[in-house]
């Protein structure tokens, strides 16, 4: 039943009907008050939510999806999951009828045989008539909720076996009824959550919804519902001309790449995710086929929906970003992602881990494969730790308490043609807000020790990946923590001859006896006032580390970017004076020497 659902939720959408004519201005404006909407939506959100996940991290998305199920706008967010809602939706809409769709309506769904993304994610959405009473566009969020009603706290479980282990599955239920919310339903769904600050953030999703609700009829008011109509199907289609005029410039070909994941989550190895990017005129299809399809595989399975949306996402990110993200981005790209597969799972299967791991290795894939050919807009959109710790206690009034260990870090911020990589976030992360460690002291019995940058973790190459940190943290009540690991064999890949980030690694007890490093997932109890060491992986290199400025190398190491050992083993640059002197120099004649004869070495043994 799922492919079937998957290919008919996914299939292309007819245009609104409209009697008028719309010019571009008149267009453009409309489109800009779509994205000014959905802005606002997710700004109230954050502000009237009450967990940290969504009112501090922003782990929240905002769009508008047209009568049809067509993305008609949206705002900044987090890219991956920018496309994930009109899947939700469009089930929705199948049901207009016997759900007694109308006026002052809100639903919600997260369910992914259904078209959500995973459990965690819910889609909120309200209907918006005409003052005709014709349905014509529908108002949009998305959010991660810190808990899901599943076997363990937050939803991520590495031991699932199904969908049912991870929490409540919803393909779509009416929150609110003609602008009267439903009590039985709002019941259950706090009923089944761990945490009390999930009723805050329902409500808060419920009240942005009905914002963008209004904010659309008054836009009906002064455009006209007819023009404002004709808008969306210009702006779509105006989306669709442009990337395919953009794929009409590049090489006709086939281009493939393939990623791996360390393990899934009971130990299966070397779990792949193959991608073919063909390119035949402006026409440019997205092959997933070769991807692991091992029935026996645990929690490495990602949704059909989050799939396309997290390919997209790489796709949106190597085109003109003056192009609008609209639907017609899905109509210029043919998408083939076998069932079966782990790109595209039967019914039921886990897939809340799947949300990171295949999910970023589809957009890596992308990245690496487009890379042939679109050097200087080849930037990976992910992020390749597992998953953060998840610490889990409770407080003397019985109440859970969550720290997801979505912490500020650098990590996953890879080069790019002609720009080191920079700053603490991989770009793939948008405008998600990493929790500070004042912010999480004081919600969380924690202590932060250390957030350092790791020395040699960034991937050498012409263009150097940002490295890593070490991030330390204090546990001052007994608690459970939930991880797991990867990107340790297999960290975020090199471009163009650019060498691979430094691995992802944790420890557990740091500094006793008992201190042993995380492989694979693991539930483990922690004692009061234990020790744990995340270390996040860098970004890669791009292009050939030999080819680096070796004046660059040098401020590198003055950095303590790099070690003077990588210096000369990685970058072939020799070095004279003395680090804490500051009186480090190129010593050029030896650097040539050198480079030339690891440039041989390498050579020889990629015959």
């Amino acid at each position: 039943m799922s492919e079937e659902i998957n290919q008919r939720l996914a299939a292309r959408r007819p245009g609104l009907e409209s009697s008028a004519e719309i010019d571009p201005v008149t267009a453009g404006i409309i489109r800009g008050s779509f994205e000014t909407i959905c802005f606002e939506m997710a700004t109230h959100l954050g502000r009237a939510a009450s967990s940290a996940i969504i009112n501090q991290s922003n782990e929240r998305n905002a769009s508008i999806i047209d009568a049809n199920g067509r993305l008609a706008g949206l705002s900044v967010g987090i890219p991956q999951l920018l496309f994930i809602s009109p899947m939700a939706v469009r089930w929705g809409l199948e049901f207009q009828q016997q759900d007694d769709w109308g006026p002052g309506d809100l639903f919600v769904g997260n369910d992914p045989d259904h078209g959500g993304g995973h459990l965690p994610d819910y889609t909120v959405y309200a209907p918006v008539y005409t003052p005709e009473g014709r349905l014509l566009l529908i108002a949009a969020l998305q959010a991660h909720q810190g808990d899901t009603g599943g076997k363990d706290p937050g939803g991520f479980s590495p031991d699932s076996l199904d969908i049912f282990h991870e929490g409540l599955a919803i393909p779509g239920i009416k929150l609110v009824h003609r602008g009267e919310k439903r009590r039985d339903i709002l019941d259950l769904l706090i009923r089944n959550n761990r945490l009390p600050s999930f009723s805050g953030d329902i409500a808060a999703m419920i009240g942005a919804c009905e914002l963008g609700g209004r904010r659309l009829e008054e836009l009906f008011a002064r455009y006209g519902s007819e023009s404002v109509a004709a808008a969306v199907n210009f702006n779509i289609d105006e989306t669709e001309r442009r990337f395919r005029a953009e794929v009409a410039e590049w090489p006709d070909g086939a281009y493939e790449a393939d990623v791996w994941i360390d393990h899934d989550t009971v130990g299966n190895r070397d779990v792949r995710v193959h991608v073919t990017c063909s390119i035949e005129g402006d026409q440019l299809t997205v092959d997933m086929t070769g991807s692991d399809d091992r029935p026996e595989l645990i929690n490495v399975w990602n949704t059909f929906s989050n799939s396309r949306g997290y390919a997209m996402a790489q796709l949106a990110s190597m085109v003109d970003p003056g192009i609008v993200k609209n639907e017609g981005l899905f109509n210029a790209v043919e998408m083939i992602i076998p069932y079966g597969t782990i790109v595209q799972p039967p019914p039921n299967k886990p897939a809340a881990l799947g949300a990171f791991h295949p999910a970023c290795e589809i957009g890596e894939a992308i990245c690496i494969a487009l890379s042939e050919i679109l050097p200087e807009r080849a930037s990976p959109q992910v992020y390749k730790l597992g998953m953060p710790n998840a610490v889990i206690g409770f407080d003397e009034q019985g109440q859970m308490w969550m720290d997801q260990g979505v912490d500020v870090r650098a990590s996953d911020a890879s080069a790019t043609q002609d720009i080191d990589g920079w700053g603490s976030m991989c770009s793939g992360l948008g405008n998600l807000m990493l929790a500070t460690a004042e912010d999480a002291e004081s919600r969380f019995p924690v202590i932060n020790l250390g957030r350092e940058l790791t020395i040699d973790t960034g991937g050498p190459g012409r263009w150097r990946g940002q490295p890593g940190t070490l991030n330390v943290k204090k546990i001052l009540e007994p608690t459970t923590a939930i991880a797991w690991m990867v990107s340790v064999e297999h960290p975020l890949r090199g471009l163009r001859g650019g060498d691979d980030a430094g691995p992802y690694g944790n420890r557990f007890n740091v500094g006793t006896p008992e201190e042993y490093e995380v492989e694979g997932s693991v539930r483990a109890q922690l004692p009061k006032d234990a020790v744990i060491a995340y270390q996040y992986g860098g970004g890669a290199g791009f292009e050939d580390a030999l080819l680096r400025d070796p004046q660059a190398v040098c401020e590198d190491v003055l950095d303590e970017y790099v070690s003077l050992e990588a210096a000369r083993e990685r970058y072939g640059v020799v070095l004279t004076g003395v680090v804490v002197d500051g009186d480090l120099a190129v010593d050029i004649g030896a650097t040539a020497k050198l480079r030339k004869e690891l440039g041989a070495a390498k050579a020889e043994r990629e015959r």
